[in-house]
């Protein structure tokens, strides 16, 4: 955690304790607690939530809304951004794929090194073809150094990166930098 710190990484709320958020008897205390430690840790309020499992209630957005997170990433929804209403005042939903996720295609499906090299970088040609007539993408990819950083895998993961790396137009933001740029857009 030091080192991410240290490089400058964002750090994003995924709850205190991994749980099913719709087992913790008080998900606003839960909320406050993983603000306090990320905030006493990083000396910055974090501005994006990722519920443990991408989960939800229909009290959980508000609560993120009230205790002033900016964006989440829990909705499987699109490739663009899109605001949510809560009653607390809007709040972003930021892309997230489950496809692109080291715990589903290695862990779960059991699939080669390089599958998750193959399929963002098949994810990334089409979104990539998709800009080219006037319209933004957001590709979301989640890793796990535990998994990814591996020694079979590690490079297929910079092999990924340095693929994206040298298509013209590609960005690499954090949630907060691609919420900013949907908010002033």
């Amino acid at each position: 955690a030091q080192a991410a710190l240290d490089a400058g990484w964002e750090f994003m709320a995924h709850c205190y304790e991994q749980a099913a958020i719709h087992k913790i008897p008080d998900q606003r205390a839960m909320i406050a607690q993983t603000i306090d430690v990320l905030t006493r840790f990083t000396g910055r309020v974090p501005s994006g939530w990722l519920g443990p499992g991408r989960g939800q209630t229909y009290e959980t957005l508000e609560h993120l809304a009230q205790t002033g997170f900016k964006w989440f990433g829990d909705w499987v929804l699109d490739d663009q951004p899109v605001t949510v209403r809560t009653k607390h005042g809007p709040i972003v939903s930021i892309p997230y794929s489950t496809e692109l996720n080291d715990i589903g295609i290695m862990l779960t499906s059991h699939q080669d090194s390089d599958a998750m090299y193959t399929r963002v970088r098949d994810a990334f040609d089409q979104m990539h073809e998709e800009t080219a007539r006037g319209s933004v993408r957001i590709l979301a990819f989640g890793v796990h150094p535990y998994i990814s950083g591996v020694a079979h895998r590690i490079k297929y993961f910079e092999a990924m990166i340095r693929y994206m790396k040298e298509r013209e137009g590609t960005v690499f933001w954090t949630g907060e930098q691609i919420h900013a740029w949907y908010r002033s857009a």
